[in-house]
């Protein structure tokens, strides 16, 4: 499972670092997504699913 996070497109809504916060944060001059772990392995699969599910603009991905 591969993870991205657009910063074109986040809105700094914070709902992936509350869903995974070992795979995303967000950086403090814009709140816009930072990806921790491109690869963060299938056990983590639920938590990210759920952090792209609930991403108000769609920035985050997972391949």
């Amino acid at each position: 499972m591969h993870v991205t996070g657009d910063r074109e497109v986040c809105v700094g809504a914070g709902q992936c670092v509350f869903a995974a916060p070992d795979v995303f944060d967000q950086d403090e001059d814009e709140g816009l997504v930072l990806v921790l772990q491109e690869y963060p392995g299938e056990a983590r699969r639920e938590t990210v699913e759920e952090a792209a599910d609930t991403c108000p603009s769609g920035a985050v991905r997972i391949g």
